[in-house]
């Protein structure tokens, strides 16, 4: 046989064997397809319609939050709930189950989430507890109890007694008293068969092994994998970056149509409330079929949960640090001179895009402990210095001086003084009678760029008057002064003494001039003026967030440092703002801060400022640097803070920081 007619005979047996395959193959289809639809048809119609199908939320991870630079300030920590499924557990044994678990719980001293607002005294009595209006409300109404405005607490947890079966068992009052809070909380969170109900948080791990230990004993208690929000540096800048909590049931009406359950997370201060569009992830779905007689038969995700965004601020994680630490210690001692001065705040930002790169305020707080340690959060609540308030973004601190370069430009702009006029200060300016403003000097003859060196109260009284309360205030907005300046989380809008005052007197206008009457702004707007002025009269929109990116960091969503947004100018000519910035710069070389400035190795220009108060005066500086390029602007204020040292020696380790840094 040649080789030709082997290669056809091997060619042949290939084609015969394919072909038997095929049959075969298409033969066991055939049995297979009429065992399904013939012979086990009734079976597969009997498990149809004897099974339900429940549609689950899969939880995605949220997005995380860094600092300009990537370093972490808000990440998501793996940790596990127990959490009660009700498709796994009998209805009949809830109280059981729910009691030998709080048992256990405390045992470990583990804590379970308590969520009733009615605790029980020394007698044994019921009680409503304090700050808890709006749950008891609820707990009263059609919605749950349906009793009358007042019910007692007793009258309460008779009904909650009967409702949950309890009124004839043999538990302890204090045993009912649990059980009822966590079956209350279970409907007050919607437990049902497609939503669980999440009993504990962030358990440890040995408590994890014990439940699973006794998994039969606890039958519907699951311990669920899940992300914890943790923040790295809890006392960097805790206002700023805020936190987040259950979704609740107010909030809830606006955003169930969002997807939100009573289960979810979201955003309740600062950036993770501000950007929780972003910071949100996708939830996702899984199907689970179970028979009528309880048994799982599927478990599909059909659905896949897509994480959050992370967001990237453009705090600068090293500078605030430093700055966080020059302004305690300015605080501080000013403080021991000065025993009413507790506070202050400073803020820096970029001249180039109005870029927030550092904002800090004191005292603050960590907010990792905020969260974890509850003897911690009520120091905060009880503390008389207040370290929960945002004093660099809801401040409003009157001002004092460091409002005069806003006058001298608006002033020169209207044709009310010129570069080289003057005014004859003799200290006493008494064109109001009743009214006369002291200045600190006798300064004689000043122009604008003198006036502003000296600080001189006498000439910006004088210009003040001339050009009027309607003027002043429109470049006073038009500076970024008594208006928000844009950033993405909650701020003041501060107070601007005329537009604001409920009464108002000619003589006001003399002290509005020199930054006292109703005038009270936030530092970060004194930060924004001051980059203004830098800026020549151009306002830039200030923000925090740098870019947002995907949770893989490689698809940019938004990007802010590409084109920063113009909010306003000032309508200051060139030639106008050049006559300000040179007499603030005669101000660190000449002026007020020469103590301080005058050998600074970098020029900047600036402005100090004293403020009457209740109590010890106001001190506040701005300054922006290099004097010739500008690159960044800052503000320092220091509450009842009494000298310009303080203030300005914060300033001055500010610049310290950044230049050290660049």
């Amino acid at each position: 046989m040649n080789r030709e007619d082997h290669s056809n005979d091997i060619a042949s047996f290939r084609a015969a064997v394919c072909a038997l395959l095929t049959v075969v193959v298409f033969a066991v289809f055939a049995v297979r397809l009429f065992s399904w639809q013939v012979m086990k048809s009734d079976e597969a119609e009997d498990t149809s319609l004897s099974s339900t199908s429940y549609i689950m939320t899969t939880n995605a991870g949220r997005g995380e939050i860094m600092d300009r630079n990537g370093d972490e300030l808000a990440v998501n920590d793996a940790g596990y709930n127990i959490i009660f499924n009700k498709l796994y557990m009998k209805e009949d044994s809830e109280n059981e189950v729910i009691h030998k678990l709080i048992d256990l719980m405390n045992i470990r001293h583990e804590k379970w989430i308590d969520a009733l607002p009615i605790a029980i005294d020394k007698d044994g009595n019921y009680y409503f507890m304090e700050g808890n209006d709006a749950t008891i409300d609820f707990i009263k109404s059609k919605s749950m109890l349906d009793m009358n405005r007042y019910a007692t607490a007793d009258d309460c947890m008779a009904a909650f007694e009967e409702r949950f079966g309890l009124d004839k068992t043999s538990y302890t009052q204090k045993e009912k008293r649990d059980i009822i809070s966590v079956r209350y909380n279970m409907e007050y969170r919607g437990y049902s068969n497609s939503t669980v109900y999440r009993f504990a948080e962030n358990i440890s791990r040995d408590m994890i092994a014990i439940v699973l230990e006794n998994s039969q004993g606890f039958p519907g208690v699951e311990c669920s994998g899940t992300f914890f929000r943790y923040y790295n540096k809890g006392d960097l800048i805790p206002h700023l970056i805020g936190t987040v909590g259950s979704v609740s049931e107010e909030e809830l009406k606006s955003l169930s149509s969002k997807g939100y359950t009573t289960e979810d997370k979201i955003g309740k201060s600062g950036i993770e409330a501000a950007l929780e569009e972003y910071l949100r992830g996708v939830s996702g779905e899984k199907r689970i079929t179970k028979t009528s007689d309880g048994t799982i038969v599927d478990e599909v995700e059909t659905v896949k949960a897509v994480p959050g965004n992370n967001v990237y601020l453009t705090i600068d994680s090293k500078l605030q640090s430093a700055v966080n630490a020059s302004l305690k210690k300015y605080v501080t001692a000013a403080g021991k001179e000065y025993s009413d001065c507790v506070a202050g705040a400073a803020v820096m930002i970029d001249v180039d895009d109005f870029s927030v790169l550092a904002c800090s305020t004191y005292p603050s707080f960590d907010v990792q402990k905020y969260l974890s340690d509850e003897k911690y959060y009520q120091s905060l609540i009880e503390d008389q210095t207040l370290p929960l308030f945002d004093r660099s973004l809801t401040g409003n601190f009157i001002i004092g001086s460091t409002f005069k370069p806003c006058v001298a430009a608006a002033a020169l702009e209207e044709g009310v003084v010129t570069g080289t006029s003057t005014v004859f200060c003799s200290q006493n300016y008494d064109y109001y009678k009743n009214d006369v403003i002291k200045c600190m000097g006798y300064h004689s003859s000043e122009n604008v760029k003198d006036a502003l060196r000296d600080s001189c109260n006498y000439y910006f009284a004088d210009v003040g008057r001339r050009l009027g309360i309607q003027s002043m205030d429109l470049y006073a907005e038009r500076f970024g002064l008594g208006v928000e300046t844009g950033v993405e989380v909650y701020e003041s809008t501060g107070i601007l003494a005329g537009r604001d005052s409920t009464v108002w007197f000619e003589g006001n206008t003399c002290q509005a001039a020199i930054g006292q009457s109703d005038n009270a702004f936030t530092p970060i707007q004194l930060a924004v003026y001051a980059a203004t002025i830098a800026n020549d009269g151009v306002r830039l929109k200030a923000h925090f967030v740098d870019k947002i990116t995907d949770y893989t960091g490689k698809k940019v969503i938004l990007d802010n440092s590409k084109s920063p947004e113009v909010v306003e100018t000032a309508g200051v000519s060139t030639e106008n703002m050049k006559l300000v910035k040179e007499g603030m710069r005669q101000v660190v070389t000449s002026g007020t801060a020469k103590d301080v400035f005058s050998k600074y190795k970098i020029p900047i220009a600036a402005k100090t400022g004293t403020a009457e108060n209740i109590g010890t005066d106001n001190v506040t500086f701005i300054a922006f640097a290099p004097y010739d390029k500008p690159q960044v602007a800052l503000a320092v204020v220091i509450e009842h803070g009494g000298s310009g040292k303080y203030s300005m020696n914060t300033a001055k380790e500010m610049l310290d920081a950044y230049f050290k840094k660049t």
